[in-house]
């Protein structure tokens, strides 16, 4: 009898205290689910590991060399989970206004390390069974502690803000925790296209449409450069 492996997430440290980092680094290598696949000491190498690499969890020191965590991550697009790790406990409020997983005090101890990744573990199992669900007329989106039911007819356009996207439907607009990218991994193509990196449609809800603009339920949206070729199809 074969099991499966478990599940890899990957990681990366950003942080400028190579203590601090050695210590997270011997953390993450005792959890087989977590794969290291870079550390670094500043927000302009942080960058360049996100664009190399699909990120899961990043675990962000905010003091670092010019530009502080909490200003870099503000201008991250689709940020992965992030799990703060700082000495200063003034800045809690801040981080859970930018929606971070979990606030890690230094020194960290090892259990609470461990109750930060349960917690990430849960919320990227919840985004994960998202996607299983792709081939129904229907999708169920975690919101909080509740699910809501997303019948995909009633779609007319999925619209992105920043790390949040608003599902515009026939009966309202419903506003979710989730990059744009995640959901369109869960849509069929055939149905539904995006145009811009803010915006995916419904095909069949197509009003008008030009070069540059789709018009849907009386609202124009831009078409973005990159998307124009998947418009003619």
């Amino acid at each position: 009898m074969t099991h499966e492996p478990s599940k890899k997430y990957n990681c990366i440290i950003v942080e400028d205290e190579p203590i601090a980092s050695e210590i997270l680094e011997n953390f993450i290598s005792r959890d087989p689910e977590l794969n290291l696949v870079g550390k670094c000491a500043d927000a302009v190498y942080a960058s360049s590991l996100l664009s190399i690499h699909d990120v899961d969890l990043m675990f962000l020191d905010l003091h670092l060399p010019v530009v502080k965590g909490f200003d870099f991550l503000r201008k991250v697009k689709n940020p992965p989970f992030v799990i703060v790790t700082t000495a200063y406990h003034q800045y809690a409020v801040e981080g859970y206004e930018l929606d971070i997983t979990d606030y890690l005090m230094k020194p960290i101890p090892y259990e609470r390390f461990q109750a930060a990744i349960g917690k990430f573990k849960h919320l990227i199992m919840a985004e994960d069974a998202l996607l299983e669900v792709s081939e129904r007329d229907f999708i169920f989106i975690n919101s909080g502690k509740k699910q809501i039911k997303i019948i995909l007819q009633d779609v007319l356009y999925i619209e992105s803000l920043r790390e949040y996207i608003n599902i515009h439907m026939k009966t309202g607009t419903f506003t979710f925790k989730m990059p744009i990218s995640k959901i369109e991994e869960a849509l069929n193509p055939k149905i539904f296209t995006r145009i811009h990196k803010s915006y995916i449609i419904s095909r069949s809800k197509i009003e008008e449409k030009s070069a540059n603009i789709i018009q849907i339920n009386g609202k124009k949206l831009p078409v973005g450069r990159t998307y124009k070729p998947l418009m003619e199809l």
